[in-house]
């Protein structure tokens, strides 16, 4: 099975999919690029950020 090893590559690949099957590719994308996202260096400061204001009462209550 031949390797893609570039976005043009893998571009071409893809446009050759069945639209079924391009779905799917694009399904496992966003969920990988969601996993990437999560445990971010940044995205875990902001948790910690969001612990200390809660802890020190710089917090609200949004009610809808």
């Amino acid at each position: 099975m031949p390797t893609v090893s570039t976005v043009a590559e893998i571009e071409a690949a893809i446009s050759r999919l069945p639209v079924k099957e391009a779905e799917e590719v694009r399904e496992w994308l966003e969920q990988w690029l969601e996993d990437q996202l999560e445990m971010t260096p940044e995205f875990l400061a902001s948790i910690e950020r969001g612990k200390a204001d809660i802890a020190t009462g710089r917090s609200r209550t949004v009610r809808p």
